[in-house]
């Protein structure tokens, strides 16, 4: 047997012995959901709401495990201005539309104000970050796509995992969950603050 065949041979060989794995590892995560459901404007998906920061509330609306991956939908209510750090996600886009409030939303150069009924694309692998920018209530509906690992994420942070962590740890958590942070948070600019 030449060098091709055999490799050729042990690649299939590779593929039908992971193929019985596959299934099983699908079988055992939550179906896809089959039917249409509805969750209420100030509700959870699940009524367990997460605060990823004083002054901040998550809201699932369609779950990661709903689509089977495929999609993770929040609204974030933030009370007090500023946003996360400047960040890339490694596998998936994500969409900001504006509900209430004001925001910064900065995607690779570009800063856009976004306000009630303005929304804004971030391609994957591409930095941003956003901040609630004024005194009012900021309520922001967000998508991921694909949802990877971010509501995992919510929820670890939401129940305290990273509280004691130091930078490095910090760092090491987000990347685990699919993303890289590259800079600080976004801050309001100058002539946004004297308006």
């Amino acid at each position: 047997m030449n060098r091709n065949h055999f490799l050729q041979a042990c690649l299939a060989t590779g593929a039908l012995l992971a193929f019985p794995m596959t299934l099983a590892a699908r079988a055992m995560r939550r179906p896809r959901v089959s039917k249409g459901f509805a969750v209420k404007a100030t509700e959870d998906r699940f009524n367990q709401p997460m605060s990823l920061f004083e002054g901040d509330t998550f809201l699932t609306k369609i779950a990661t495990a709903d689509t089977d991956g495929d999609l993770y939908v929040f609204e974030s209510r933030r009370v007090k201005e500023g946003g996360p750090a400047h960040h890339y996600h490694f596998t998936q886009d994500e969409w900001w539309y504006v509900l209430a409030g004001e925001f910064l939303i900065k995607v690779g150069d570009t800063i856009y104000e976004a306000k009630a009924g303005d929304s804004v694309f971030g391609p994957r692998m591409v930095p941003h970050s956003f901040a609630k920018v004024g005194a009012s209530e900021g309520r922001l509906l967000m998508i991921f796509q694909p949802a990877g690992k971010m509501e995992e994420c919510f929820r670890k942070i939401s129940q305290g995992v990273t509280r004691n962590m130091s930078e490095a740890e910090q760092d090491a958590f987000r990347e685990a969950h699919g993303f890289k942070r590259v800079g600080p948070p976004l801050r309001q600019p100058k002539r946004m603050v004297d308006r």
